[in-house]
């Protein structure tokens, strides 16, 4: 039985074989929501919302900056609304991302625009919208932004995305902060600095502090600490040079949450003292002002608060090499509502969501009804041997990355996303229909193009 508490939601519960989140049941869900469905416990999104924000004004006081809440976890007009009133900031990197927050009446001055690659088109929007900071990430950017801005008679805020040169302890395509990455400009390699003087010579460029991600899933404090060091270390080397300190340290997120047990999310406090620690340290011995630290979780938010609800549709036992066996049950969703197993490796747990079971527990793996032999979303766990068609399995912490890396697959439509609060139900991004995947189709004359 693979019932664990720290996984699944604060307002879950289990018992006599039943799911409940928030007060209602799994199958209640289903039946009136149908599968696979995406269920989020707004009462928990909020709880984690909040709490990080208070950590953050505890171990950092008058010098806490913005929790930038990382819309790319998982963003919709609903949620964009809870970041709001929970008092914190949002972090977008995409103009779809920054439409969503207008859409949900966002603060502008609470945003903060990331991406590697802004378009103008990007820029100029966020200008318009007058965002509180946009983090620059390349030499073309700063052109950009300064050409941008001086054009709409403004001066834009930014911050200089660093690459520390740390190796986190993650999976390589989810580690950012190493030397060999798309992101920001090295420190070691000398651009950094070049990135300094081009927006200090840059006529409608304000910076204000420089910014660096280390990765994601990270669970120990000792990456986020030596990036901090060098990040101030670099601080000082701006002060020394242009007599003046910069007022804004932004030092990512990547805190790591509990997907299987065993695992422990990150504790909030527990992190933030660490790092407070040693920023505080630090500064002192650089003689720095303390600058405002703000930091970016996403995943660690929004992540354990949702659970995606599947239903069984077949299963079957294969024989495997030594006399052994193993049973595939597929599920009907897959890779198109979870593509992290595939992408990452990643790993989650899963139970009987809709009744108590007293079959022996066999070798399992779930898997969903795409045409890909990779489309596996927990390649071994041990489940009950009489789960058959018609059951629903849940799947818990689905809520960073299963929604907002969904795609249409197969032409699979995305799911549901309905939030639970004290025995309520709401949907707040509806279930796509097959009129939703046609509307793209376009049947037009050619045209000649000269």
């Amino acid at each position: 039985m693979n019932w664990s508490p720290e996984i699944f939601s604060i307002n879950s519960s289990y018992q006599d074989g039943q799911l409940s989140i928030a007060g209602i049941k799994a199958s209640t869900l289903a039946k009136e929501f149908g599968t696979p469905l995406f269920v989020i416990d707004e009462n928990d999104f909020r709880v984690r919302a909040s709490t990080w924000n208070a950590s953050l004004e505890r171990h950092f006081g008058g010098a806490a900056g913005t929790v930038y809440y990382a819309g790319k976890s998982f963003l919709c007009v609903e949620v964009a609304k809870w970041i709001n009133e929970a008092g914190i900031g949002l972090d977008v990197c995409t103009g779809g991302e920054l439409a969503v927050a207008q859409q949900a009446g966002f603060p502008a001055e609470r945003i903060e625009v990331h991406g590697n690659n802004k378009s103008e088109a990007e820029i100029a929007e966020a200008l318009r919208y007058g965002v509180g900071t946009i983090v620059v990430d390349s030499f073309h950017e700063i052109e950009r932004v300064n050409r941008l801005a001086k054009a709409a008679g403004m001066s834009a805020k930014v911050l200089i995305r660093l690459t520390p040169g740390i190796e986190a302890h993650t999976h390589e395509f989810i580690a950012t902060a190493h030397e060999d990455v798309k992101f920001g400009f090295s420190i070691a390699s000398g651009a950094a600095w070049k990135a300094v003087e081009e927006c200090e010579a840059a006529s409608n460029i304000s910076l204000m502090g420089f910014h660096a991600h280390i990765g994601s899933q990270i669970f120990t404090s000792d990456g986020f600490e030596i990036s901090a060091t060098r990040l101030l270390e670099f601080m000082a080397k701006y002060r020394d040079h242009f007599n003046r300190e910069l007022p804004e340290l932004d030092l990512g997120g990547g805190y790591g949450i509990a997907y299987v047990p065993g695992e422990q999310t990150l504790d909030p406090d527990q992190i933030l003292l660490a790092i407070a620690t040693v920023v505080k340290h630090q500064c002192k011995e650089l003689e720095l002002a303390l600058p405002k630290i703000s930091i970016e979780p996403g995943r660690a938010i929004v992540g354990p608060t949702t659970t995606t609800l599947y239903e069984v549709g077949t299963t079957k036992t294969v024989s495997l090499e030594g006399g052994a066996s193993r049973r595939y049950v597929a599920v009907d969703g897959g890779m198109s509502d979870n593509i992290r197993p595939a992408l990452y490796d990643a790993e989650y747990t899963a139970l009987l969501a809709n009744r108590k079971s007293t079959a022996t527990e066999t070798s399992t793996r779930i898997v969903g009804k795409h045409c890909e032999s990779g489309d596996i979303i927990i390649r071994d766990i041990d489940l009950p041997l009489d789960i058959d068609a018609g059951d629903l399995l849940a799947i818990p912490a689905t809520g960073a990355y299963g929604r907002s890396m969904a795609s249409n697959y197969n032409h699979m439509t995305r799911p549901a996303m309905v939030a639970v609060n004290a025995g309520s139900a709401r949907i707040i991004l509806r279930r796509e229909n097959f009129a939703d995947l046609l509307a793209l189709d376009v049947q037009e004359s050619a045209r000649k193009l000269s």
